[in-house]
């Protein structure tokens, strides 16, 4: 019998429980897949936690993994058993050790991307390839803020946005976590609970402002980000690891130089397959170039998700981290 990690109720990690769990037969479109590896991301705990709130309890956790082609649903021609495939930003399910997923979700792995190392790029990256390319076109002139920049998407970002040839101002937790942003390419990387982020980046730009902030941190930096905006430079929130982002009187973004706020999602950006497709493609490339290095550093049991959801929230981990069925 096959085993899943699921959540009766939501709550803390405790509520993470391993049972067995039948994924059942592939209906019409979709396949089967054998998990060889599954991504631990800040989404899993909003869903645990109830932030995000999952259509239906109980509910199996997970919205990346990659494996292996087991059984093919009628209707799917362009996927077969024993195929290397991989997927993020899908219907949760990935905390299993096998699932039945939509086939027009997977995407096939090159060669030179294991299933091990797709289950930690795939969310994060793909998540830096929209940062970077649709909610703002990051050239080789422009000057970012990237908060969290030794995380899982920070430590991707900032690599990508290097080879872009950008100006990274990265703001970090402790001096271990500012080597780490430097070793991904960060220009300059700020102390935040020893340094005023805001002023540092006035003092680094001469003034000027970034072009864009990349804010997954929410609450504790959300206001202050607007302040490191040069006039009409754009601020994007796309996560809210310290809490959400309380309401705000959008004429603040007028009387702070007419900026722009987006509040993004994966799942939108890659809602049509094919920019699914180009998404994965993009992150491949610069995977196989060299651009981009994986940065799976911490890897724990399936079984034991619950202490890899601990170790999440107390910001004990960096770069990406994996759960292996």
């Amino acid at each position: 019998m096959s085993h899943a990690i699921k959540i009766h109720k939501t709550g803390g990690a405790d509520a993470l429980t391993w049972e067995e769990y039948d994924p059942g037969l592939p209906g019409a479109g979709e396949v089967r897949i054998v998990h060889e590896a599954v991504g631990l991301n800040f989404i899993d705990v909003y869903h645990r936690t109830g932030l995000y709130p999952l259509p239906v309890l109980p509910a199996v956790l997970g919205l990346e993994g990659a494996g292996i082609v087991e059984m093919v649903g009628e209707g799917v021609t362009d996927l077969a058993k024993g195929d290397r495939v991989a997927y993020a930003g899908s219907v949760p399910g990935a905390y299993s050790e096998s699932r039945c997923i939509a086939a027009d979700r997977l995407v096939k792995l090159p060669e030179g991307i294991s299933t091990h190392d797709a289950a930690g790029i795939m969310l994060q990256g793909m998540t830096a390839r929209y940062l970077l390319k649709g909610c703002y076109s990051v050239q080789a002139e422009s000057i970012i803020l990237v908060h969290a920049a030794s995380g899982g998407v920070g430590s991707i970002l900032c690599q990508w946005a290097k080879h872009v040839g950008a100006t990274i101002i990265g703001t970090v937790g402790s001096k271990e976590k500012a080597t780490i942003a430097r070793e991904n390419g960060c220009t300059y990387t700020v102390l935040y609970q020893e340094e005023d982020f805001v002023a540092a980046v006035q003092e680094i730009t001469k003034r000027r402002g970034v072009d864009v902030v990349y804010d997954s941190v929410g609450q504790a930096t959300f206001m202050k980000s607007l302040d490191c905006l040069r006039p009409m430079g754009t601020m994007v929130s796309f996560g809210q690891s310290s809490g959400p982002v309380e309401p705000i009187n959008v004429g603040l973004l007028g009387a702070k130089g007419s900026l722009f706020l987006t509040r993004p999602s994966l799942m939108h950006y890659t809602a049509a397959r094919n920019d699914l497709i180009a998404h994965a493609k993009d992150l491949f490339d610069v995977v196989m170039s060299g651009a981009v290095r994986m940065n799976i550093l911490q890897e724990y049991a399936l079984k034991n998700a619950a202490q890899a959801h601990r170790d999440l929230e107390g910001r004990k981990t960096s770069g990406s981290t994996i759960l292996l069925p």
